[in-house]
């Protein structure tokens, strides 16, 4: 199943027919459920995610938002005490077949973090570090070769201009906004397809969050972007489609204009207008 070191594990067999409107599907759940013991987290989530755009997850705390998230990374499996049935898809294939590894998935599906978690390496290493992990040919790249790795990587999370003259200094030392770019850029010589964000901005002051969000709007396109967020303003300004869950269920998803201007179930409009959650 796995070619190039097992690069297209993900990739293989992706059906460019099966569309959301017009839209190819880049994530699709089928009856999805979830349970952390004997408490059930998700409840048979059908779900499609269209690709090359940004799609905001949004709910009260302890819906299922981030277990949703974590479920397309696979970051659950470390956890014994998780199960989990129905099929998750990435670009067509099945990421919970037994023939998939997690470490495939994660070169395919990057996570970012609620805060930064850049790894205590200077700058240059960071961005680096996945891609000597999982790029076969990393070790035979020229010093040229993986500076032009890193200062692509650096342009497109809107970084190298601020840090280009200081690429070896420890990445811990950057302000949260920029730990948070880099910690985007450290995904992206790996070429996923998905990136997941569980509430990105949470650490960052206003100025942060502006800049990291137009940073999602110069990715989408390029990369298909799932975000929770607990702001619902953030969600109305930086997402395409907006899925609102509650207790575990996917109550609504649509366009963010219209679902959150005339939503269809009573449910999101409680929600979107504040009388809960």
């Amino acid at each position: 199943m796995a070619s190039d070191g097992g690069r297209d594990i993900v990739r293989a067999g992706r059906p460019e027919t099966v569309t959301v409107g017009q839209r190819p599907i880049a994530i699709r759940t089928r009856a999805l459920n979830l349970w952390y013991g004997d408490f059930q987290a998700l409840y048979d989530v059908d779900l499609d995610i269209a690709r090359g755009i940004i799609t905001s997850l949004i709910g009260p705390s302890g819906c299922g938002k981030t277990t949703l998230l974590r479920t397309v990374n696979r970051i659950n499996d470390r956890l014994g005490y998780v199960r989990t049935t129905g099929t998750v898809e990435v670009l067509g294939k099945n990421i919970l077949d037994d023939d998939v590894e997690r470490v495939q998935v994660r070169k395919e599906v990057g996570m970012v973090f609620q805060r930064p978690n850049p790894l205590p390496l200077s700058i240059r290493d960071n961005v680096l570090f996945a891609y000597r992990l999982h790029e076969p040919t990393a070790r035979r790249r020229s010093r040229e070769q993986l500076d032009e790795v890193v200062e692509e990587a650096l342009r497109t999370v809107l970084l190298w201009d601020t840090v280009k003259d200081r690429l070896d200094q420890r990445a811990v030392r950057l302000s949260l906004e920029e730990q948070q770019k880099l910690c985007i850029a450290r995904l992206l010589p790996v070429k996923p397809s998905v990136l997941l964000m569980d509430e990105p901005c949470s650490a960052l002051d206003p100025a942060g969050t502006e800049a990291v969000e137009e940073l999602l709007w110069e990715l989408r396109g390029e990369y298909t972007i799932l975000i929770v967020t607990h702001n619902m303003a953030q969600a109305r300004r930086a997402s395409d489609e907006c899925v609102f869950m509650l207790l575990g269920e996917v109550i609504e998803h649509g366009v963010t204009t219209e679902l959150f201007v005339t939503p269809k179930e009573t449910k999101t409009a409680d929600y979107v207008e504040g009388r809960y959650g």
